[in-house]
């Protein structure tokens, strides 16, 4: 295991005392009363999961549910009250904007300092510079106190930083959510690259989309404790069944055991129907490769929804992920939504190669964080040859094969 937590609980102790003033120290004395201690707040109480090696595991919750210490238990800034939190490797955190950077440094100052802390030479730090600044897109303001720079640059340098000194684990908690949508895919796209070399990574988000789609398992907290481990998918649909008092959503169908057909959200906004239609505007379930594909959501919106974005992924029969755009990183801005009405999601030339799919349709805030309506994998079209019909693998990409002699 790279990480493990064996019985882990965190208690702080919260003083209530008002702080006295210069003024009440002369009128009173300056003896003070002999404080009782604080009040106990246990962060954290018998949590017990284990995290393999290369492993992304995602971590879910309300604010104040204990994923923030956690991590911190792992980076080794805090240490638990009890139980026993073991780690294997080298640990790199974005725990919070701005976490490990001086105000008074600059950027490339922090930088080296960044490195000097994780035991990188000068030498080491310096050959990684070039490909940190450039990531970052950070030219202009290298050299500028980190004191002046935005939350979105704060996130860029302190992102590339992490990902740039090969750590063993990686810690990201929510930072991600202050970033432009360009800079965004550029992080999932670092972040597939180290999941590819092994890297261990404990992602927290309240967006349960990108916790499904990064990762295979998830971890759900509640007040201090574990409520649930297990399948991301699994997990999310129990965290949102089980949250719907307290944050006004609801479970509104179950699925299968295998996690298709399964709907949630919070109703505010529903689908009503997805259909699919051929190059004619015809309703069909049959497609062959290369057939123009129109996905047509329609929705009703009970009240005003501003700046929704919809969303529709693509699996095969088996479950693996094709694909999964939605309308806001898409770029495709929708302003609000009340009453009735349609999106279509079309594809010019459908690139699957023969098979069964399965599709999920979805309406989420404009960040992904809060679902309106979620169809889970519950619709389904085949695909059958085109004209090439000799092509392996998911999808048909054009290309041209050309051949030269010497």
């Amino acid at each position: 295991m790279s990480i493990a937590f064996e019985s882990v609980s965190k208690v702080f102790v919260l003083h209530h005392e008002r702080p006295r003033s210069f003024l009440e120290m002369v009128t009173r004395g300056f003896s003070r009363t002999r404080s009782r201690g604080g009040e106990q707040f246990w962060a954290l109480r018998d949590v017990s999961f284990q995290v393999a090696a290369g492993e992304t595991m995602g971590l879910i919750g309300s604010n104040g549910a204990g994923k923030s210490t956690l991590l911190k238990l792992v980076s080794r800034i805090i240490e638990p009250t009890a139980g026993r939190v073991l780690v294997n490797g080298r640990v790199a955190a974005l725990l919070e904007l701005g976490a490990g950077f001086h105000p008074e440094l600059t950027g490339r100052e922090n930088v080296f300092l960044n490195g000097s802390i994780l035991g990188l030479s000068r030498r080491q730090v310096t050959e990684r510079l070039d490909g940190i600044v450039a990531f970052a897109e950070m030219e202009r303001f290298l050299d500028v106190p980190v004191r002046s720079y935005s939350s979105g640059m704060m996130m860029r340098l302190g992102f590339a930083v992490a990902t740039s000194f090969d750590p063993d684990v990686l810690l990201v908690d929510e930072v991600l959510a202050v970033g432009d949508w360009s800079f965004q895919a550029k992080c999932f796209q670092r972040i597939a690259q180290m999941q590819e070399r092994g890297v261990t990574i404990l992602f927290v988000s309240h967006s349960l989309d990108q916790v499904r789609r990064l990762c295979r398992r998830a971890v759900w907290l509640d007040e201090g404790r574990v409520r649930a481990v297990g399948s991301s998918d699994d997990v999310v649909v129990e965290y949102l069944s089980r949250s719907r008092q307290g944050r006004g959503i609801q479970l509104l169908t179950e699925g299968s055991p295998e996690g298709r057909g399964r709907r949630w959200g919070s109703g505010e906004a529903v689908i009503t129907s997805v259909s699919f239609l051929d190059g004619a505007g015809e309703p069909q379930t049959v497609f062959r490769t290369g057939d123009p594909f129109v996905a047509r959501i329609r929705y009703q919106s009970h009240v005003p929804v501003e700046r929704p974005a919809f969303g529709v992924a693509i699996y095969r029969e088996d479950g693996t992920h094709v694909n999964g755009p939605n309308t806001a990183r898409s770029g495709f801005d929708i302003d609000a939504i009340t009453g009735e009405g349609v999106v279509d999601y079309a594809i010019e030339s459908l690139p699957l190669l023969a098979g069964r799919y399965e599709f999920t349709a979805a309406i989420y805030d404009l960040h992904s964080k809060y679902p309106y309506d979620h169809h889970h994998r519950a619709y389904t079209f085949e695909v059958q040859p085109g004209t090439v019909t000799d092509e392996e693998g998911i999808v048909s990409i054009d290309c041209r094969w050309e051949h030269h002699r010497d």
